[in-house]
């Protein structure tokens, strides 16, 4: 009988160890995508919230479609820091990364039924819906970027 053997040696240890490290992320965002980012957010908020006061419908509405704005938002912001954190090995629950997706899921399909149901014209349907998920889309894209730069910032600058 062949019996072979295989002995992790701290050699192999110390390749897969820098492995890792060479997946640093090591370039902060461009100031022109942050701006970027930054306007988008502010287009599809303001024109969101432009749309809603100009809107012929009742205050209760108005509250639902504002309320889920900031229920998304905030949703995915709670994404994309639970998803930022696991990749940088920072503990994060199950249940706050699964409540997280939850929540951004339940916005988006509380806005679908509300526009279904609502009585507007399918052209103002469109606009809530489109500037809805160009905010959400936008604070995605402002979070990844601060985050980017804090862990640049944080990690990457000399001391």
């Amino acid at each position: 009988m062949n019996y072979q053997t295989t002995v992790s040696t701290d050699e192999d240890v110390n390749k897969h160890h820098d492995i890792e490290k060479t997946n640093v992320f090591d370039q902060k965002p461009t100031a022109a995508f942050v701006s970027a980012s930054w306007i988008t957010l502010l287009v599809g908020m303001v024109s969101y919230c432009i749309g809603l006061w100009n809107a012929n419908m009742l205050l209760n509405e108005k509250g639902y479609y504002f309320t889920l704005l900031l229920f998304g938002l905030f949703s995915v912001i709670s994404v994309q820091k639970a998803v930022r954190d696991r990749i940088e090995h920072i503990p994060v629950t199950d249940i706050y990364y699964s409540i997280s997706w939850f929540s951004t899921l339940t916005s988006i399909v509380l806005l679908i039924v509300g526009l279904w149901n609502a009585d507007l014209e399918l052209s103002e349907k469109g606009f809530y819906a489109l500037a809805f998920l160009l905010s959400l889309f936008s604070a995605i894209a402002v979070q990844k970027n601060t985050r980017d730069i804090q862990y640049i910032d944080r990690y990457l600058e000399p001391k």
